[in-house]
């Protein structure tokens, strides 16, 4: 019963702490931006770190997590303050699959060139190649509709909606457009690798 009644006190401060950071960092008070620096700033690094595995990376999402939640705090954005460490969790999650998907695009063959050593590595960089202008090859056998779904889908990750919005179909014929798109593309690539 005591223990219950410490936690539930803990709790409120906790939430009142939370509710007069809100209000000062909204009246321009910057003592109050590096007092909820401080209060949640490991928090977000270990989730980071815990995702990305990587130290640098980790700090850069607390960097921009803050950024952006003092952002939204100065503009009145955070309807409870109550639920303040929900919200800083919330962006840190956005940042972090932001920065995962920023990094599959942008990862290079160049990158993947200096990490190759030896013979083997260069037999497997023409291989690569060779299966690259593969691909490429079966991409433009597409039906034009086809192509752009897949561009759409896989490379610029649109939202369904989005998809049907701009190939001027209705969202419920994507899934036929996917499974069409995606067949003939295996035919094309098994018959490009298979001459």
């Amino acid at each position: 019963m005591k223990q219950g009644l410490e936690s539930r006190v803990v709790q409120e401060t906790s939430t009142s702490l939370d509710r007069e950071l809100v209000s000062s960092i909204r009246q321009g008070d910057s003592t109050a931006e590096a007092a909820l620096y401080e209060r949640y700033s490991s928090r977000v690094y270990f989730l980071a770190l815990s995702e990305l595995h990587s130290r640098d990376n980790a700090e850069d999402v607390r960097a921009e997590t803050f950024l952006r939640v003092l952002q939204a705090l100065r503009q009145g954005q955070l309807r409870s303050p109550d639920s303040l460490g929900s919200f800083i969790v919330g962006i840190a999650l956005n940042v972090i699959r932001e920065q995962i998907r920023q990094s599959y695009k942008t990862q290079s063959l160049d990158e993947s060139e200096l990490s190759m050593t030896g013979e083997r590595s260069l037999e497997s960089a023409f291989l690569d190649a060779e299966a690259s202008r593969a691909l490429d090859e079966a991409a433009r056998e597409l039906k034009p509709r086809e192509r752009e779904f897949l561009r759409l889908y896989y490379y610029e990750e649109l939202p369904k909606d989005e998809i049907a919005r701009v190939l001027g179909v209705k969202p419920e014929r994507l899934r036929l457009i996917k499974s069409r798109a995606l067949k003939s593309f295996r035919e094309s690539y098994k018959k490009l690798v298979n001459r």
